[in-house]
């Protein structure tokens, strides 16, 4: 614990047109990994279009370290189905929270990141000055598989006995 930076909010909200992986529909969920640690989300039973609107908090020591997103199809009487992964890194999050952004105003844009070859960005990627805090809004195409994109939030949590940024 001497090593953390501080902790990092996942608001995973929803998938969108995930793979059907059942006969006509999926089970999914979201497994999170950050290093050795794994979180995961509940199932959510007969979607394509989940709405898990769960938070995930892991403890953050390398901020280089990039975070894989992978979504399953959970099955009762065999291993559960890979319904895609993608990956995105906390840089660009972790160097706006550096610059310290009290008394913005809120919905400022404090940065953008834009889809590239390198990451698995739908769309471009804000971080924004939101109700007093820095969050980052993020839409993942999924990977290794047919279509399918996840939802998610980034929000930053300081610790008191972190080492901080």
């Amino acid at each position: 614990m001497e090593n953390l930076m501080g902790l990092l909010r996942i608001h995973i909200q929803r998938g969108v047109n995930l793979a059907v992986r059942d006969m006509r529909s999926s089970d999914p969920y979201v497994v999170i990994k950050m290093g050795k640690q794994k979180l995961k989300t509940r199932v959510v039973k007969r979607n394509v279009n989940p709405e898990w609107d769960e938070r995930l908090t892991l403890s953050v020591a390398d901020a280089n370290l990039p975070i894989m997103v992978c979504v399953y199809d959970k099955d009762t009487f065999s291993f559960d189905d890979k319904m895609g992964d993608a990956e995105f890194e906390i840089g660009s999050f972790i160097k706006a929270l550096k610059m310290r952004s009290e008394g913005l105003t809120d919905g400022t844009i404090i940065d953008r990141v834009k889809p590239n070859r390198e990451n698995c960005l739908a769309e471009e990627s804000c971080i924004i000055w939101s109700n007093g805090k820095l969050v980052q809004n993020i839409l993942l195409r999924l990977r290794n598989v047919e279509c399918g994109e996840v939802e998610l939030q980034l929000q930053w949590i300081d610790v008191p006995i972190s080492r901080g940024l």
